[in-house]
């Protein structure tokens, strides 16, 4: 291979790269614009919705009682004829964002209740109470067996006493 060769190659694969390159450009700036887009809509809804608010009047005080709140009637028109703005639904990396911090805090919480329950001063507070409760549970099988021994031999006697009679 000479080197007008190579350095056409060289040359061809420059050129190929800058191609590339160039394509990727595009595709970042039509992205860019549809987002510029996206936002421009999102900010004109505001602005309306923001002008709504700013030419309704403001309604009259009164000296009544607080009026109580119900969370059931979300998505109901309110007194305004209103109803509650639309739910936000996050897009995909914002929703795996959102899942993977809600797993971890999870998992954080989990692993450190093991810990606390597997630490040497809780495994002694449960040992204790355990021999405490099997302590109790066994007097009161003795109070019970007694109690029922008491009754049959009562009963015992009341029978000797009519047979004898």
């Amino acid at each position: 291979m000479t080197s007008d060769q190579t350095m056409l190659l060289a040359l061809v694969g420059l050129a190929v790269l800058c191609l590339v390159l160039l394509g990727l450009l595009g595709l970042a700036v039509q992205r860019l614009r549809s987002s510029s887009a996206r936002s421009r809509e999102e900010v004109a809804a505001l602005r309306v919705r923001l002008d709504r608010l700013e030419r309704r009047p403001a309604p009259p005080i009164e000296a009544t009682a607080p009026a109580e709140f119900v969370i059931t009637d979300l998505g109901t028109p309110d007194a305004r004829g209103e109803t509650d703005a639309e739910p936000v639904h996050p897009d995909g990396p914002a929703f795996a964002d959102i899942v993977l911090k809600e797993t971890v805090v999870k998992a954080a919480s989990l692993a450190h209740g093991v810990r606390r329950g597997l630490a040497p001063a809780t495994r002694n507070r449960i040992r204790f109470e355990m021999k405490q409760e099997v302590r109790r549970a066994r007097k009161q099988r003795r109070a019970e067996l007694k109690a029922a021994q008491r009754d049959l031999h009562r009963r015992q006697r009341a029978a000797l006493a009519e047979e004898a009679s």
